[in-house]
């Protein structure tokens, strides 16, 4: 993967901190298998879990991203529709929150190692050897 000189780029892009190359999760956002994160980046070998329990504070983050799902979701519905029955605000928030629940479970982790996790982007990283890397089968 083509490194990315920008560390918000490489936020939105998913990929390590300190690299900028290495994705930080090994499926993609759509399957079931999305919340599975390597140990390691597999191209610097950044750990991905600074100390024990890190993610737990992605719970926070993740709270507020569905406040603010809730709350915009909620608008829409007022003004797309002109005030409709409580159940449809209720529908509306469920499937926008359950559809959206990969990307804000992937964002508040990112978001943690981003801010929180002491990691900074070092375009000069070390690579690991071709040896150490897992292969791609």
């Amino acid at each position: 993967m083509p490194r990315i000189e920008s560390s918000a780029l490489a936020f939105v892009a998913l990929r390590c901190p300190r690299c900028h190359e290495g994705p930080l999760f090994t499926h993609p956002a759509l399957s079931f298998k999305f919340a599975r994160m390597p140990d390691n980046c597999p191209i610097c070998g950044q750990a991905y879990e600074p100390e024990p329990g890190f993610y737990w504070g992605a719970m926070f983050v993740s709270y507020g991203f569905s406040v603010a799902i809730f709350a915009i979701s909620g608008v829409l519905c007022y003004y797309l529709l002109g005030d409709p029955a409580v159940w449809v605000y209720v529908l509306t928030v469920a499937v926008a929150s359950f559809a959206l629940m990969p990307l804000v479970f992937r964002y508040s982790r990112a978001i943690m190692l981003y801010l929180f996790g002491g990691v900074s982007y070092k375009p000069d990283a070390p690579r690991k050897s071709p040896l150490e890397q897992p292969s791609a089968s």
